[in-house]
């Protein structure tokens, strides 16, 4: 515990040494917990990457009551299966919308239709920069108002607005392409 405390003394007034070290010492375990909840790797290390991100910009007001590393494991722990979760309301979101639209889709080329223009929407979104993608996804899918992702992102709302003005424009351009086309 005196260690910790000592360690995370030299984070908050600045020292990249340790804070690498701490990234070093922690990181491969860390992801290989977060891919036992999430069940992706890459989602994994994205979640931990995240977790020492904002530890690092938020190291001044860090405050670690037990160890370090439960600190760490406990934060992995949450973020992950905040994402567990989310998924799960994606996936039970996307079976409503699936079966209300298989319902009102009577006749095999508007089935055909639907899935073209779904996946036209899945390939733009793809395309987005990935602080668009991320913000769009808080937003439409997981129901955050834009206070909340400018806070937990550590944005301006503005530029949450701007992100996602863009990628509506962006979807709406797409969409009208097809719709042209189609």
């Amino acid at each position: 515990m005196l260690d910790d405390l000592s360690v995370l003394k030299k984070i908050k007034e600045g020292d990249v040494n340790t804070f690498e070290k701490i990234f070093r010492l922690y990181y491969s375990p860390l992801c290989l917990y977060a891919a036992g909840i999430t069940g992706k790797m890459y989602i994994a290390e994205e979640i931990v990457q995240e977790l020492f991100y904002v530890c690092w910009k938020e190291r001044g007001k860090l405050q670690i009551l037990h160890s370090l590393k439960n600190y760490l494991y406990g934060a992995v722990r949450n973020r992950s299966l905040q994402y567990y979760e989310r998924q799960e309301v994606k996936n039970r979101h996307r079976e409503t919308v699936f079966k209300t639209n298989d319902n009102d889709i009577s006749n095999p080329q508007d089935l055909l239709e639907y899935k073209e223009l779904e996946d036209l929407i899945n390939r733009t979104l793809d395309k987005l920069p990935e602080r668009r993608l991320r913000i769009f996804q808080m937003h439409r899918f997981e129901g955050k108002k834009y206070a909340e992702i400018a806070s937990e992102l550590s944005l301006s709302v503005k530029t949450v607005e701007a992100e996602m003005t863009k990628a509506l424009q962006i979807l709406r351009k797409e969409i009208e392409n097809y719709i042209r086309i189609a």
